[in-house]
């Protein structure tokens, strides 16, 4: 299942934002190097053509093409990233947080 918002995931469930946060980039962190890579292309194939729309076009144009990049990042990038860290948060959350327990 895709989550698009931190709230949503189970595995963060109990968090606030700030603590939300701190577990997804300890564990975006602590992910191997080929799936770092994998989101990298990832967003690297989704920032490219738009950027180049953007080199490409003059007056107005400019400005729909940065407010797409601005909606179309984050759709796509947040629910590949939770999904990929998803696997590792339990054991994250629980190092982070366990005198709080």
């Amino acid at each position: 299942m895709l989550y698009f918002s931190s709230r949503a995931i189970p595995e963060l469930a109990g968090l606030n934002l700030n603590q939300r946060m701190q577990v997804i980039r300890a564990t975006a962190d602590q992910l191997p190097a080929p799936t770092k890579i994998i989101l990298n292309i990832i967003k690297l194939l989704i920032l490219t053509p738009l950027f180049l729309l953007i080199a490409r076009s003059s007056g107005w144009e400019i400005v729909a093409y940065v407010v797409l990049l601005l909606i179309s990042y984050p759709v796509i990038t947040r629910p590949i990233t939770f999904a990929l860290c998803r696997p590792k948060m339990p054991a994250i959350r629980q190092k982070l947080f366990e005198t709080t327990k």
